[in-house]
């Protein structure tokens, strides 16, 4: 009796372990570009090795950009890399855009095993030099969230909304991530490796420049995508 009462319990066991696994894969969701291929507009290959339609725009704004540009974009691997170690500055796409979806894939290049404190942000909704902006943020995880400076009922605040992210799907630094986000109306939505992670109901600011942030790391940008949504 007990031989058979051992038995169930390891296939009971077996079934909860096969049931979980599938709750979690249940979660995961294909990205808007799997899900729709059509439309997108490939922002880096349309502006070539000399990043036309992009300028540099420094941090905090009102500033002049040094020299020597952090910015590198190889048409041929589809690359854009970005030294920005000792920077702080964004790289605009001249474009304002309204309700759309802005698909990033991005790594950090590591610099010390282990470290965690990476920085970096992909920007929506933006001002042309700045001073407004809407922030993914991109770091060396695991979580994915908003947060920015931005006019609430007409005043600019701070708004952050790290502690309602919803997954921690961040990977280390060398491994690629894909962010997504969507914004419509005044919903800007954050997808992150599968699952929605942040979500912000009130954007005030109807359209913008997205962009690409440096600070402070080298990163790798890849498939930076646009695509319109019909309002």
């Amino acid at each position: 009796m007990r031989l058979l009462d051992t038995r169930r319990v390891r296939i009971l066991t077996v079934c909860l372990v096969a049931t979980g696994a599938a709750a979690v894969a249940a979660l995961d969701e294909r990205s808007a570009l799997e899900r729709e291929p059509a439309g997108w507009v490939d922002l880096l290959a349309e502006g070539g090795a000399e990043l036309r339609g992009w300028t540099r725009v420094t941090i905090p704004p009102g500033g002049t950009p040094r020299p020597k540009s952090p910015w590198s974009y190889d048409p041929a691997t589809g690359v854009l890399k970005c030294d920005g170690r000792n920077l702080h500055e964004w790289l605009r796409h001249d474009t304002p855009r309204g309700d759309a979806i802005y698909h990033v894939e991005w790594r950090f290049v590591p610099v010390v095993e282990g470290k965690k404190a990476y920085n970096s942000g992909i920007y929506v909704r933006n001002s042309a030099d700045g001073a407004i902006w809407h922030q993914a943020q991109v770091g060396g995880g695991p979580a994915a969230f908003l947060f920015g400076e931005t006019p609430v009922s007409g005043t600019k605040r701070r708004i952050n909304l790290a502690k309602s992210a919803t997954t921690k799907r961040v990977e280390p630094a060398g491994e690629w991530n894909v962010f997504e986000v969507e914004c419509r109306g005044k919903e800007v939505v954050l997808w992150c490796n599968g699952a929605e992670a942040c979500r912000w109901s009130d954007c005030e600011v109807s359209q913008g420049h997205v962009g690409l942030e440096a600070e402070g790391y080298e990163i790798e940008f890849r498939k930076v995508l646009l695509k319109p949504l019909a309002p």
